[in-house]
C-alpha cells in the first residue's frame, strides 16, 4: 500500500488533490515496475539487490558502475534492460586503442555534386538510449574522459558543432576489480558522474541452480519489452516530484558532509581520508532514495532508504589517505561508522 504524504519535493505544501494525483500515479508506476522486475527476473538470477540499483540509477536518470569479476552476468544484465525497457541498446569494448572518435563519431571529408566538398558528421555508438562500456578501465583517460560531457549535458561537441544525445541516455558501465594489469583508473571527475556503484557477487545456490536449468537447455529465456523509452522519461519525471521529509533531507547532508576531511563531525574520520564526495553525492542520494521507495511501493522515501543507498552512491566518490590504508582502512569500514551515526 501506498503511503501518503501531504507535501511537495520542493518542501512546500500540497493540497489534497494534488496528493490524490500524485498517489495514483506512483500506484500506475509501481505497477509497471513490477513487470518490469519480473521480465528482468526471468533471464537474470540471483541478482536481485544489483537489478535494484541499477533500476534505481535508470528511474533517477544517471548512470551506473557495474563492477563485478567476469562471468557474473553485467553484459547480460544491460542487454537485458535494453529490451525490457525498449531501449536502443549499444555496447563498446573499451581496449588500450580504443580513440575517442571511435565512441563519440567523427567527420568525414565527402564530395558532392559538382565537385563540392563537404563534412558531414557520422555518429559514434555514443548516440543511444542505453551504452554499455564493456571494460571502461581498459581505456586510455583521454578515451575515458570522451564520455565526460555526453553523461553530464547529454550532448557531445566536434569540430566545434553541439550534437545532442537521444532521449533518455544512459551509461553503464563495466570495470573488474580482479585484473589491473594494462588497465587505467578512471578519474576522479568521471567516477563523480556514476550515480551509483554496484558491486555484482556471486549468486546464491538455489539461484545458480535455477540458472543452470535455465540456461543450458534446447531453449535460453529471452526477455520481453515492459516499458518504453517515453515511459521511462515520464517515470524519470515523477521520480522527481516524490516528496522528501525533513529527517531524510537531514539524514543525507549529515552522512554526505560527515563523509569529508574539512566537515566531518567525527575526527577519526576527519584523519582517515584524503578527500570527500561533493554536493553531487547528496543529489544522487536524495534522488535514488525516491526511486528506491517507488520501487518498494512507497510515496515517499525514509532513512531506511538512506542506510541502504549509503554505499552505492559514496564508496566511489571518497579516498583514504595514505596512512589510513597503512592501517589496513578499507572506504567500507569508513562508511559504516558514518551510517552508525544516523542510528
Amino acid at each position: 500500500m501506498i503511503e501518503v504524504a501531504g507535501s511537495r519535493s520542493d518542501g512546500t505544501n500540497a493540497s489534497p488533490g494534488e496528493t490524490v494525483a500524485l498517489v495514483a500515479e506512483v500506484e500506475a508506476l509501481g505497477e509497471r515496475l513490477h513487470r518490469v522486475r519480473q521480465a528482468v527476473g526471468r533471464v537474470i538470477f540471483g541478482q536481485e539487490e544489483v537489478v535494484e540499483h541499477t533500476l534505481i540509477t535508470l528511474l533517477s536518470g544517471g548512470h551506473a558502475l557495474l563492477v563485478g569479476v567476469p562471468g557474473l552476468g553485467k553484459t547480460k544484465l544491460v542487454e537485458t534492460l535494453g529490451t525490457v525497457l525498449g531501449l536502443d541498446a549499444r555496447r563498446v569494448q573499451f581496449t588500450p586503442d580504443l580513440m575517442p572518435a571511435d565512441i563519440i563519431g567523427s567527420e568525414v571529408l565527402e564530395e558532392g555534386e559538382a565537385g563540392r566538398r563537404a563534412f558531414r558528421f557520422l555518429p559514434g555508438p555514443v548516440f543511444c538510449q542505453l551504452l554499455m562500456a564493456d571494460e571502461i578501465n581498459r581505456a586510455s583517460p583521454r578515451t575515458q574522459s570522451a564520455l565526460l560531457q555526453s553523461m553530464q549535458e547529454h550532448r557531445v561537441a566536434v569540430a566545434g558543432q553541439i550534437h545532442a544525445l537521444p532521449t533518455p541516455f544512459h551509461v553503464l558501465a563495466t570495470q573488474n576489480p580482479i585484473e589491473q594489469e594494462g588497465t587505467y583508473p578512471l578519474p576522479e571527475a568521471q567516477l563523480d558522474r556514476f550515480l551509483l556503484e554496484v558491486e555484482i557477487t556471486y549468486p546464491d545456490e538455489a539461484a545458480e541452480r535455477a540458472m543452470l536449468l535455465a540456461t543450458t537447455g534446447a531453449q535460453d529465456a529471452r526477455p520481453v519489452q515492459a516499458l518504453t523509452g517515453p515511459e521511462l522519461i515520464a517515470a524519470q519525471a515523477l521520480i522527481r516530484r516524490i516528496p522528501v521529509g525533513e529527517g531524510v533531507l537531514d539524514a543525507i547532508l549529515r552522512l554526505v558532509r560527515g563523509a569529508r576531511p574539512e566537515t566531518s563531525p567525527l575526527p577519526g574520520i576527519g584523519k582517515q581520508l584524503a578527500w570527500g564526495p561533493g554536493p553531487r553525492a547528496a543529489q544522487a542520494l536524495m534522488l535514488a532514495t525516491r526511486a528506491r521507495a517507488v520501487l518498494d511501493g512507497r510515496l515517499a522515501p525514509s532513512i531506511e532508504d538512506v542506510l541502504a543507498l549509503a554505499a552505492p552512491v559514496l564508496r566511489h566518490r571518497m579516498a583514504l589517505n595514505f596512512s589510513a590504508r597503512a592501517e589496513g582502512v578499507a572506504i567500507a569500514d569508513v562508511i559504516e561508522t558514518l551510517k552508525a551515526q544516523l542510528g
